[in-house]
């Protein structure tokens, strides 16, 4: 492939901030789920050519003193030794390695969360180490039942037995952390919910770059965001409660849309009506997403993202083994057949 660019970075950065800073001016306080991967993400820059790997790390730059950052690692993950990808880092040092990037470019790091936390060893030592190198650890706890069970999650021992974390003032709080299952959305919905409790207007929105939800289901771009995570079975979906409220199609995937009618009625339980989250419609209203914006030659961008089908489906089948193999390349075969269709809106 040439080095021809698709994807305007800068006009990226101005769109996606300005996007935030919008969803910002709804509430005192705005807790964003950042997804994906924060220092570097190559899969990213492959189907965008133009998108520069660190883009995370500059939108949260560009979105200056307002900006604090909380860093999620699983607490039972910790605890099991388990490495991060490709990395080969276990969370502690992985959260080490990433927190004091931030700190270098001059984002502030408000402190590492353990999620689900029920006493491991692994994290008290942990806390011990961030202490000595005066850097916090904070907590949340397993809520019975949680995201389903309303009479657990709203209890005295739900929510309101979390610790509020203290953020000295930021009026944005970005909820990072170690891929998906880290309990980032936990921390921020309980969050909101002290923050409330106490006083305060606050809100929850995510970031994530993919699927991106303007571009038609069967783009190379959206498919190549399935074979990504072709592994762990995420799957692209038409928004259905997009649809239903504007009459519109709109990309997300099977996770988000599965979730959102909880999160509703979690909504409904944790902010008065006068909050602007009682307006988010679909999973998609709640995300922001301006990636389309930026895409100056769609040709390009196609290209990309055929191409790195291409690739994870080679990547699986050299690298994955056994059942998880078997698996993952059925599921991969029917991306492919995705790619060569022609695009569905």
């Amino acid at each position: 492939m040439d080095n021809k660019k698709g994807f305007d970075n800068e006009k990226y950065l101005r769109e996606q901030s300005r996007a935030i800073q919008k969803r910002v001016s709804k509430f005192d306080k705005l807790y964003l789920e950042i997804g994906g991967r924060l220092t570097r993400d190559g899969h990213a820059a492959r189907v965008l050519p133009g998108y520069e790997p660190h883009n995370k790390l500059k939108l949260l730059k560009k979105l200056g003193k307002d900006l604090g950052v909380l860093y999620c690692i699983s607490s039972s993950k910790l605890e099991s030794g388990a490495t991060w990808s490709d990395t080969g880092l276990t969370l502690d040092k992985l959260a080490m390695k990433e927190t004091k990037m931030l700190e270098e470019m001059g984002i502030e790091v408000m402190g590492i969360v353990a999620t689900r936390f029920s006493g491991e060893k692994k994290v008290l030592a942990f806390k011990k180490k961030l202490a000595r190198s005066g850097k916090n650890l904070y907590f949340t706890y397993n809520v019975s039942g949680y995201p389903t069970n309303m009479k657990s999650i709203f209890g005295p021992k739900g929510f309101s037995a979390q610790d509020l974390i203290p953020t000295n003032g930021k009026k944005i709080i970005a909820i990072t952390g170690a891929g998906a299952n880290s309990g980032k959305m936990f921390v921020c919905l309980s969050q909101v919910f002290l923050c409330e409790k106490g006083g305060l207007s606050a809100g929850y929105a995510k970031q994530e770059t993919f699927p991106i939800w303007n571009l038609p289901l069967n783009h190379p771009v959206n498919v190549a965001y399935e074979a990504a995570t072709a592994d762990i079975g995420d799957v692209n979906m038409l928004d259905p409660f997009h649809k239903k409220a504007y009459g519109i199609n709109a990309v997300n995937y099977n996770r988000d849309i599965e979730n959102f009618a909880i999160l509703k009625r979690l909504i409904t339980r944790m902010v008065p009506k006068s909050n602007f989250m009682h307006s988010y419609k679909s999973p998609t209203d709640m995300g922001l997403n301006m990636a389309k914006k930026a895409i100056i030659d769609d040709s390009v961008v196609q290209a990309a993202g055929r191409a790195e089908v291409m690739r994870r489906y080679k990547f699986y089948s050299d690298n994955l083994k056994g059942k998880k193999r078997a698996k993952t390349l059925k599921r991969m075969d029917s991306v492919l057949r995705e790619v060569g269709m022609k695009l569905v809106w």
